[in-house]
């Protein structure tokens, strides 16, 4: 579904990422692990059309959109939970979830993709009426994976989940990546949190300074040692 081939992106003049390949098969779900500053977030921008790689491709469903706006990859079917969440703080859950359906392609779907996610949330649907700013950190995201679910994406990108919530959360979070990969959405999670994001995914990829390090199956890459002891203290 999404093959990235060997992107070099710059922020300014400074190189950030060299010659990284990714891919991802319809119904994975695939991590890309890597301490802060490895280059995570910029690759997921890249791939949002937020930064355009100046040698390399973006192919998805086999069309390069390497060069298209953030507007352009949204119309067709790639959607982000981003880092902080970044909700609409002072607009209600309800609103929040409606904006998620701006697509052309999703908005004939809006109270079917609005079941679905007061399926996977019910404490939202409880709360569709109250300002999404007094949500608690949890609730944040469990509202910033449903308003990016209401685009009816193909492919989900889901930076940081873990950041800044409580192991319980966390897990609870987690769990719903388990629902959505039966329902056949494809999913790509960029973490630190390598034992979770692991746990919950089929294969991933170890970004460091801006390379592709490794790469292999969850179960492989927990085992490997490198893994082990730079990202589980082990």
């Amino acid at each position: 579904m999404l093959e990235v081939k060997g992107i070099n992106i710059f922020r300014g003049e400074a190189q950030i990422l060299w010659d990284v390949s990714l891919n991802i098969r319809q119904g994975e779900v695939v991590t890309l692990l890597g301490a802060n500053g490895a280059g995570k977030t910029t690759f997921l921008e890249a791939v949002l059309g937020e930064h355009h790689p100046t040698q390399g491709e973006i192919l998805f469903k086999g069309r390069n959109i390497a060069g298209n706006s953030p507007f352009e990859i949204a119309r067709i079917g790639i959607a982000c939970v981003p880092e902080g969440r970044r909700l609409f703080k002072d607009m209600t859950v309800y609103e929040n979830l409606e904006m998620g359906a701006y697509p052309k392609r999703a908005r004939a779907a809006l109270l079917d993709s609005l079941a679905w996610v007061y399926s996977l949330f019910p404490i939202l649907e409880g709360r569709k009426g109250q300002i999404a700013g007094t949500l608690s950190g949890g609730e944040q995201q469990m509202l910033a994976i449903g308003r990016a679910l209401m685009s009816k994406p193909d492919l989900l990108l889901m930076d940081e989940l873990s950041l800044g919530l409580s192991p319980k959360i966390t897990q609870e979070i987690y769990g719903t990546i388990q629902n959505l990969r039966r329902e056949g959405v494809t999913i790509l999670v960029i973490e630190q949190n390598a034992t979770l994001a692991l746990a919950h995914s089929d294969r991933g990829y170890v970004l460091e300074t801006g390379r592709v390090t490794l790469q292999g199956s969850s179960e492989d890459l927990l085992n490997d040692e490198h893994i082990r002891k730079a990202y589980l203290g082990m």
